[in-house]
């Protein structure tokens, strides 16, 4: 839920400044932090986007740790001490884009990034499928498996994001 609120308190921000101050120019995340010039100040815009994007991302890494660690203890019954899957799930985080940046240099951090968000949104239905199965199962869930409502929900939001993925693949091809 933090990152949920960061990332879309970020998005907010971005699309009230630049429907404000008319900004057409930004196409690039080096350049994003200019939206904020108009609200904040020239001097204040790039650190303060820099902790938001930052918070963003140890939101994310801390959200990836706690989902590992319920994995790992609560699925495979393996203890791992705290400060082991820390440096493991950060490792996970980092050696992937460190790899990109060295491989493709400074100047592709836009295009990496926008290639992570690519990933992520064609593997999420591969994330929500098990999610949605196990949650409305009720011989593994017992009296915590979702209702109907929920389930249909669920499912609902599925269909669109699989929806969305392919218009997007088709719009690409």
């Amino acid at each position: 839920m933090i990152a949920a609120f960061l990332n879309g308190a970020i998005l907010v921000l971005a699309a009230a400044t630049f429907h404000a101050s008319g900004h057409v120019g930004v196409a690039e995340i080096e350049n994003a932090y200019r939206l904020l010039e108009p609200i904040t100040g020239a001097s204040a815009a790039a650190a303060l986007f820099a902790i938001a994007l930052f918070a963003s991302g140890q939101s994310a890494t801390f959200t990836g740790t706690i989902a590992g660690q319920v994995i790992l203890e609560g699925f495979l019954n393996l203890k791992i001490p705290c400060w082991q899957r820390r440096v493991i799930t950060r490792g996970l985080a980092l050696l992937p884009a460190m790899i990109g940046v060295l491989w493709l240099g400074d100047h592709a951090v836009g295009r990496l990034l926008v290639l992570t968000q690519v990933v992520l949104a064609l593997q999420l239905p591969f994330a929500l499928w098990p999610l949605i199965r196990f949650s409305s199962d009720r011989a593994i869930m017992g009296p915590f498996a979702i209702g109907p409502v929920a389930r249909l929900a669920a499912w609902g939001i599925f269909g669109l994001i699989v929806a969305a993925n392919l218009w997007l693949i088709m719009q690409a091809g």
